[in-house]
């Protein structure tokens, strides 16, 4: 009998715990690899370092002078290099590891122990792509950001200070500021709400803050954006600015330029939604329309105010509504996007002519004027364009799974942290970066060198047979 009573226990007890084990895999999140996913972000991978080389390269390139431009064509494919390896090394883990609200750890430097079989968190729970993918598709973006800056300097800087600002900038200003907007748990993490409570605590400072930015309005052009501008207004003007005529020397190469831009910007914005569904196909259209609406909006203000619209014109609207819809993308309606970029177009054109003039600095290539203005733009401009109410998305709440009640002026307050953080956070990092750089190696190529032109004098070759 005793022996009967043991095997009986012994049964329940298999069946207690297989039903136990049961249910705790039904609660945990399986994960799941898709292919297709996986597919698209290789794909978007592919576009974005599309967007920096030929793309950046060609659209700043077109608009400098011919003695200049394989100098830079030169700075933008070797900050390409540079920060590739530099995110290989120790950026990756500083920017997407657990560490503080401001930095991540190099748990992950020389990505250690990441494998082919790591996943990476996607915006669905239970949705993953391989980490591997994440780190090159990320890596384009940090590849690009510095590569936007010396748009604001061009045609006057040394290339090997401009190497050494990079290394600096990128440690010190990229990789927090991406720590601080993107880093967080992942939505698995949200499965109640304590349990939110305890993931928030470990995302980044302006990510706990509420600030939405889906492809980089902080990050990438707001983050370049004031660095340019404190470049341009250190390294000083151009010799003959305002005094000589300083005309782009190839319109059809900075046409070209913007074009490869405009096509790598799907990879960049509707890739960032890291899944292949249909959020990402809204994704695609409002970019698409934000760009467009912003190319009509500067030709028509140019038109109206300087009497004939320009090519130059077209292409910098089209950049300003990418630039603008970049935050916003995953949280618009087309409706929204299309307003965006009409409002962008105007106010960016407003800021490359007027605001430059009387302000007096000489941003070469308007770096900040359009992707510094544009960013600020868009990032705030994301607090209204994201209300349900005005056809937007709305905010996606993890623990209630279901899009959460959305208040436009808390959205506004998030929106503004982001944005006063970067400009203080790159400002001050980028004034520190170019006073060392200009104390080691000096900034600025002598005045015989820039009236030859960087070219030669920089590279000992020419991008054109003279």
């Amino acid at each position: 009998m005793k022996r009967l009573l043991a095997v009986l226990a012994l049964m329940a007890m298999a069946v207690f715990s297989g039903v136990c084990s049961a249910e705790e895999a039904a609660a945990a999140p399986v994960i799941s690899i898709n292919k297709g996913d996986t597919a698209w972000i290789i794909v978007a991978t592919i576009l974005v370092a599309l967007m920096v080389i030929p793309g950046l390269a060609l659209f700043y390139g077109g608009m400098v002078r011919a003695k200049n431009m394989l100098s830079i064509l030169m700075q933008v494919f070797v900050i390409f290099a540079l920060t590739a390896i530099l995110w290989a090394v120790y950026g990756y883990s500083i920017a997407f590891t657990e560490g503080n609200p401001f930095f991540g750890g190099l748990s992950k430097a020389f990505l250690f122990g990441i494998t082919p079989e790591s996943p990476a968190a996607t915006f669905s729970k239970g949705v993953y792509i391989p980490e591997f993918i994440y780190v090159a598709f990320q890596l384009t973006f940090s590849a690009i950001t510095p590569a936007l800056i010396i748009g604001a300097f061009a045609e006057r800087v040394k290339f090997s200070a401009i190497l050494l600002f990079t290394i600096i900038w990128f440690t010190f200003a990229y990789l927090p500021m991406a720590h601080m907007v993107w880093y967080w748990a992942g939505p698995d993490a949200y499965t109640d709400a304590a349990a939110a409570e305890k993931a928030a605590a470990t995302a980044g400072f302006i990510f706990q803050k509420g600030a939405l930015d889906f492809a980089g309005g902080t990050v990438v052009h707001i983050n370049a954006g004031i660095a340019g501008l404190v470049g341009c207004l250190l390294v000083g003007k151009r010799i003959g600015y305002k005094k000589e005529f300083i005309a782009p020397h190839s319109v059809t190469m900075n046409m070209i330029g913007a074009s490869l831009l405009w096509v790598g910007w799907f990879g960049f914005n509707v890739g960032s939604n890291l899944e292949a569904n249909g959020l990402a196909a809204l994704v695609f259209v409002n970019t698409l329309l934000a760009a467009a609406a912003a190319t009509l909006s500067w030709v028509a203000a140019e038109w109206l105010i300087r009497g004939k619209p320009s090519m130059l014109g077209a292409t910098s609207g089209a950049v300003a509504g990418l630039v603008a819809i970049t935050p916003a993308c995953g949280w618009a309606g087309p409706m929204g996007s299309i307003a965006l970029g009409f409002a962008v177009g105007a106010v960016c054109f407003w800021s490359v002519t007027s605001l430059k003039q009387v302000l007096g600095y000489d941003d070469s290539l308007d770096a900040f004027g359009v992707h510094g203005v544009g960013g600020i733009l868009g990032a705030l401009g994301t607090a209204i364009v994201a209300n349900p109410a005005l056809g937007g998305t709305g905010v996606y709440d993890y623990v209630s799974n279901a899009v959460a009640e959305y208040d436009t002026v808390t959205q506004l307050i998030s929106q503004a942290w982001g944005v006063g953080i970067a400009l203080v956070w790159s400002g001050l990092v980028a004034f520190v970066a170019f006073k060392i750089a200009d104390l080691t190696i000096g900034l600025r190529v002598s005045e015989a060198t820039e009236r030859e032109g960087l070219d030669l004098a920089e590279h000992g070759e020419s991008a054109y047979h003279q």
